[in-house]
């Protein structure tokens, strides 16, 4: 009986209906009501919910006596910032042309070394009267010129979603109606996203088919065209997971749900850690291997390396953040 009056007494010092409350804790109205009736008890893990939600002590909370509350100590921080019905609309909406924006620079980024490769080609068959500097040259500064527009691209999504920062990096509460539009917009989103992926993964793996049919022929331009062929179609794919995955995820963010509820947060950020330094890392080889070789025709191989690598890199990754959960 106790615990039912303090729920009741918390719930209403924070304004909330036993709906509002239902939402937030992730149940039915009928439970909340059945919880301030007395009529049941909330388990173990609805309890450290409700600690975590009122900000109070478990102590407070399991005691057989009516008292004044016992706050945690994040109490004394700021306050958790709420997410309204409009500002999530706001978020989901620059999300969804942030996740085309997103995908067109990865697109570049995978293609910029296209120019080059093509005109080497074009410099070493005795068919086309392009010199090799002018060929350095001009690709060069058109792989220079489109890995700019990439970041470009980059810096001013970063900078646009600034307001919206604290989804990424702060506690945050959703204010009622909040979770059931999202939940709605993710079902209506799902079918398109199974599509998405499906395409992007047949693109991907089918990518390496005009190479092999340019090996077939000997011929050392048309092998190169069709390596561009091949990144082309890889490049697609590559934006595809990428647009599906961007708007996928701003709904798991306001849900809290996968690799953005609480208790996986730490794993995906330190899994975006690794994610990051490797694909810099690889990126700096690539340059630096091309640069003091001048190979581009075979350089290019570290990216279907560095993507099978990266797979396993990342499975080494899961295993140690599991092992030291478990230890």
């Amino acid at each position: 009986m106790i615990l039912a009056d303090k729920i009741t007494n918390l719930r209403k010092k924070n304004g909330w209906s036993q709906e509002e409350l239902a939402e937030k804790m992730q149940v039915s109205r009928q439970a909340v009501s059945k919880w301030e009736g007395a009529q049941t008890a909330p388990d173990l893990e609805k309890i450290l919910a409700l600690s975590r939600l009122f900000g109070v002590t478990t102590d407070y909370l399991l005691k057989d006596e009516l008292e004044d509350e016992e706050f945690t100590e994040d109490t004394d921080r700021a306050p958790v910032k709420r997410v309204s019905l409009a500002l999530a609309n706001e978020f989901l909406e620059w999300r969804a042309k942030a996740a085309g924006r997103i995908a067109a620079a990865v697109f570049l980024c995978i293609v910029a070394v296209i120019p080059l490769l093509l005109l080497s080609a074009a410099a070493e068959a005795p068919e086309f009267s392009v010199s090799e500097n002018l060929a350095a040259g001009a690709g060069l500064a058109a792989l220079l010129v489109l890995v700019a527009a990439a970041v470009a691209v980059f810096v001013s999504c970063g900078l646009k979603n600034a307001p919206f920062e604290f989804i990424d990096r702060e506690p945050f509460e959703t204010e009622y109606g909040v979770d059931g539009m999202v939940r709605e917009k993710q079902k209506a989103y799902r079918p398109a996203y199974a599509k998405i992926n499906i395409i992007a993964a047949c693109l991907c793996v089918l990518s390496p088919v005009p190479l092999f049919a340019g090996l077939v022929t000997g011929k050392e331009f048309f092998i190169v065209a069709m390596l561009a062929v091949t990144l082309l179609l890889a490049g697609i794919g590559a934006s595809l997971f990428v647009l599906a995955g961007v708007r996928r995820a701003s709904t798991q963010k306001l849900l809290k749900e996968g690799d953005y509820a609480r208790r996986n947060q730490r794993k995906s950020r330190i899994r975006e850690t690794v994610s990051t330094v490797y694909w810099l890392t690889a990126a700096a080889v690539y340059l630096a291997w091309s640069f003091l070789s001048n190979d581009w025709e075979i350089t290019w191989v570290i990216w279907p390396v560095a993507g099978v690598l990266f797979a396993a890199v990342m499975g080494i990754c899961n295993l140690v953040i599991e092992s030291e959960k478990q230890g």
